[in-house]
């Protein structure tokens, strides 16, 4: 079973970007890339790199391909990467939201790495997300060098709004995949864990790790009696071997 064993709270590096303020306006902020050790990776990998909700502006591009540049010299050539969506912000930086093409972030995390495995959240035009070696997730499973990657895309909302799908067919698409038992299940929304970790207090967990974002926890991990979930938002941490 795949378990994270712990995080460490030194960053391995740190990438500086522009982000919208809260009101209006562009601030610069460092985004962490952390390392954590995990059990139970299958053979075939190293490393899994996670990432989500990196909605920020790093020299003239998305924040998702100066995070890619930076990850590739901390992993090996056996490194799979998750991302829990969100990959969007408005060129200019200044504004919150938005909705837009994200695919020069997959593309740069595919050429990379051995393999990208996502969703889509609420900000992310996705139409243009391809690849040998890119598996876009909603509803489905699929097997990556011996690890089984599960996903639903976008949020609980109004269906007639960008990113999001009726509450009772967003739950209903979750369990199914849940059912099919994978070693991970990638959302964009996730559950809620403690107090300071908000989230979507009906989504189960019943999978060994869910990959998320959405909602920003202070602390990234949950572990719960089921097994665990780990929040990215805002953030890109790498799973090394550690069994």
């Amino acid at each position: 079973m795949l378990r994270i064993l712990d995080i460490d709270p030194e960053p391995l590096e740190r990438v500086r970007y522009l982000n919208a303020r809260p009101g209006g306006g562009t601030e610069t902020r460092l985004l962490a890339i952390e390392r954590a050790t995990v059990a139970g990776l299958p053979e075939g990998l190293d490393a899994l790199a996670v990432v989500s909700d990196l909605q920020g502006i790093a020299n003239g591009e998305l924040l998702g391909v100066a995070v890619a540049s930076a990850l590739e010299p901390l992993t090996s050539s056996r490194t799979g990467v998750l991302i829990a969506s969100d990959l969007y912000s408005v060129p200019a930086a200044n504004k919150r939201g938005g909705h837009g093409d994200v695919s020069p972030a997959w593309r740069a995390f595919a050429a990379r790495f051995l393999w990208v495995a996502g969703v889509s959240g609420n900000h992310d035009d996705v139409s243009m997300v391809s690849g040998h070696n890119v598996h876009l997730l909603d509803g489905d499973v699929v097997e990556l060098d011996g690890l089984r990657v599960g996903g639903v895309g976008l949020v609980c909302g109004n269906p007639q709004k960008p990113g999001r799908r009726a509450e009772a067919d967003q739950l209903a698409a979750i369990e199914l995949v849940a059912g099919e038992e994978p070693d991970v299940l990638v959302l964009h929304e996730g559950p809620a864990g403690e107090a300071d970790q908000p989230g979507h207090p009906r989504i189960a967990l019943d999978v060994p790790l869910i990959v998320c974002g959405h909602c920003h926890w202070p602390r990234p991990l949950f572990t719960h009696a089921k097994g665990q979930v780990l929040n990215a938002d805002s953030r890109a941490l790498v799973l090394m071997r550690g069994d």
